[in-house]
């Protein structure tokens, strides 16, 4: 497994093309190294909100948009990092300790979460400076 706390990465997904369109696939132990335990998706999100806005202590999370685009803002108390998800050949892998705020949907995106554990609301921090507080410790 990648170290606790390492910079989030910008993973290519493979694509096989062909006359009859594309074949995303993600093939995990090649992609990632985490199991996936749970798998959602966000979408219909209304012009102009904002999702996330709460950082995990434990949780892995690869992100990819399958349709339409939005950005990622990541915040590890020092370092702040943005991402555009905007095809489905990109995905982004999240690792724990990163405050994160999904903006800037586009019509029709949709947001797609791999997670390396199922929803546990003790791994969330859902307020800025507590965040702060436990990157600091």
């Amino acid at each position: 497994m990648i170290a606790k706390h390492s910079a989030p990465m910008l993973l290519s997904i493979p694509n096989v093309r062909n006359e009859m369109g594309s074949l995303g696939v993600i093939e995990f132990k090649s992609l990632i190294d985490f199991e996936v335990k749970r798998t959602y998706f966000i979408h219909s999100i209304p012009e102009g909100s904002e999702r996330g806005s709460h950082a995990h202590k434990a949780l892995w999370q690869l992100m990819f948009a399958p349709s339409g685009a939005f950005k990622i803002c990541l915040d590890d108390g020092v370092s702040f990092y943005e991402f555009k998800l905007e095809n489905a050949s990109q995905a982004l892998l999240i690792p724990p300790g990163y405050w994160r705020t999904l903006r800037d949907f586009s019509s029709h995106a949709v947001c797609v979460v791999l997670a390396s554990d199922v929803y546990d609301e003790s791994d969330y921090i859902r307020n800025y400076d507590e965040f702060l507080k436990w990157r600091s410790s």
